[in-house]
């Protein structure tokens, strides 16, 4: 049987690039492609792909807390995160959400094949260029280490985050996430406190650096 694959990433140049290649691999066949990482978790309870390969810096829901939800539903489907960044907080945060992969989007085709292999018959596989940061022992714990998002902000705060960082309003995002407005504003209040910021622009700037949206 093939290894069923679904790709998500927003560029459709990227996605294009990424079916020509594993077309080219016999084993391997591509069940779906997504554009926001909302419609990745919709798609991997619709389509059951065996290897979903996602960006991190995805709309709607980022590829980190889609990866945490596509686990938890789909444990028996394996991730692999594909990223333009090397820092050390983004790889193990996708890592830590379950993530069985990490791949920089400058890596070869053949190196993505390769990984789809790798992840699919239960083994871990990184870019030889991020494996440094997390093998260093400065880096995995003796120092200590910068809270990040995923340890402040809840999972609901986060999206409510990255949505407004989006530009989606209050009403907007009480329609995404069938929640309403008060709720919404309720989470806005909450994330302003906890980071200790104080405008939309603050927070923009802050979901940027933190890889939860892109510019």
């Amino acid at each position: 049987m093939k290894i069923r694959v679904l790709l998500a990433d927003d560029h459709t140049i990227v996605r294009e690039s990424l079916r020509i290649a594993l077309h080219e691999a016999e084993d391997m066949e591509v069940v779906g492609e997504a554009t926001t990482g909302r419609e990745a978790l919709h798609m991997t309870e619709e389509l059951g792909p065996d290897v979903v390969i996602i960006d991190i810096g995805m709309p709607d829901l980022n590829g980190i807390d889609a990866t945490g939800r596509i686990i938890g539903s789909n444990p028996d489907v394996r991730v692999i995160a594909l990223s333009a960044h090397t820092e050390r907080q983004l790889v193990t945060s996708m890592l830590d959400a379950g993530a069985s992969g990490y791949l920089l989007k400058d890596s070869p085709l053949s190196e993505l094949v390769h990984a789809v292999r790798a992840v699919h018959h239960g083994k871990k596989y990184l870019s030889p260029d991020v494996l440094p940061d997390i093998l260093d022992p400065a880096s995995s714990g003796e120092l200590p280490a910068q809270l990040s998002v995923y340890s402040v902000l809840g999972r609901r705060e986060r999206e409510v985050l990255q949505l407004l960082a989006e530009g989606q309003t209050s009403k907007q995002i009480a329609r995404t996430l069938y929640i309403s407005p008060g709720t919404v504003e309720t989470h806005r209040r909450n994330i302003m406190r906890k980071l200790d910021l104080h405008s939309v622009a603050e927070l923009t700037r802050y979901a940027i650096r933190e890889g939860l949206t892109q510019p």
